[in-house]
């Protein structure tokens, strides 16, 4: 009986150390669509977690959503590209590091005839509202990503208010979705260059307008902070920080997309200063 005991006793100790040693190894990303859609994590994780060990669990989801797991414990550390509710999210304490990993830029897709005549705008507020005024198909994400963020600021800029329109249609989903949809419908939407350059073949819809500076789209990586929930794993969202800004990673950033799109999807950030306010050092 006593051998028994000490057997179960024993089993039992074995299978919390078994489970401790996952938890202490499991690192949970929660990151924007678009490093999911694009393709860039696939190439990524698996490297970081065959360097250091760590299984990563990814959650792909607007960049408002990820900042919200974030700030829920949920999540140990974001990749995001939403810079000013990133602000918030580090002003209201919710994150201990923040640092420039990469940007690409947004553009305006939609169908190759361009019926709202979005081709020949001096800037995008004119190309928006251009779309407007033709009561020309928008499809938006509508979910508080970065990209739906950005989408509003642009509305805002153009002096329109699309909610409620006939021709506006929010989808409530991923930006590989959105696009998809906006194929189907023949109509407009803001994508990420990268992830529309993945889906470029899988899509009939053409860029008709790029350039304009309040296109630039700029990811970070963001260590929540384990003050705020003791069960935040902040060695591993440092260990994922540190290697997503590293020089090796920076450089096959870099390069990413080149052999299948003649062009990279993003570009490297990391060499760059953080943001005033952000948290983060170089």
């Amino acid at each position: 009986m006593r051998y028994g005991i000490v057997f179960a006793l024993a089993s039992a100790l074995l299978a919390v150390l078994s489970v401790a040693c996952a938890t202490e190894n499991e690192l949970i990303l929660a990151t924007t669509t678009s490093t999911q859609d694009s393709g860039l994590l696939d190439s990524l994780v698996p490297l970081f977690e065959e360097q250091t060990g760590y299984n990563v669990k990814t959650i792909a989801v607007g960049s408002g959503q990820a900042l919200r797991l974030g700030e829920e414990g949920e999540a140990d550390v974001i990749l995001a590209h939403s810079p000013d509710a990133e602000e918030a999210f580090m002003a209201g304490g919710h994150g201990i590091d923040r640092r420039p990993v990469m940007h690409n830029d947004f553009v305006i897709v939609g169908p190759a005839a361009d019926p709202a005549g979005v081709l020949g705008a001096a800037s995008v507020a004119e190309a928006f509202a251009a779309i407007a005024s033709d009561g020309s198909g928008f499809i938006s994400r509508g979910d508080n990503s970065g990209t739906h963020t950005r989408e509003l600021s642009l509305w805002e800029s153009a002096d329109v208010s699309p909610k409620g329109r006939s021709w506006y249609q929010e989808t409530g989903q991923s930006m590989g979705a959105t696009l998809t949809i906006a194929s189907d419908k023949q109509a407009y939407t803001l994508a990420d260059r990268g992830t529309y350059l993945a889906l470029r073949d899988d899509v009939d819809l053409a860029v008709l307008y790029e350039g304009d500076p309040d296109l630039f789209n700029s990811y970070h990586v963001i260590v929540v902070n384990p003050a705020k929930h003791a069960s935040i794993n902040v060695e591993g969202a440092r260990a994922f920080a540190g290697f997503i800004t590293s020089s090796a990673t920076q450089e096959l950033i870099r390069t990413f997309g080149t052999d299948r799109f003649g062009q990279p999807l993003f570009v490297p950030d990391a060499f760059l200063q953080s943001t005033p306010g952000s948290g983060a050092g170089p």
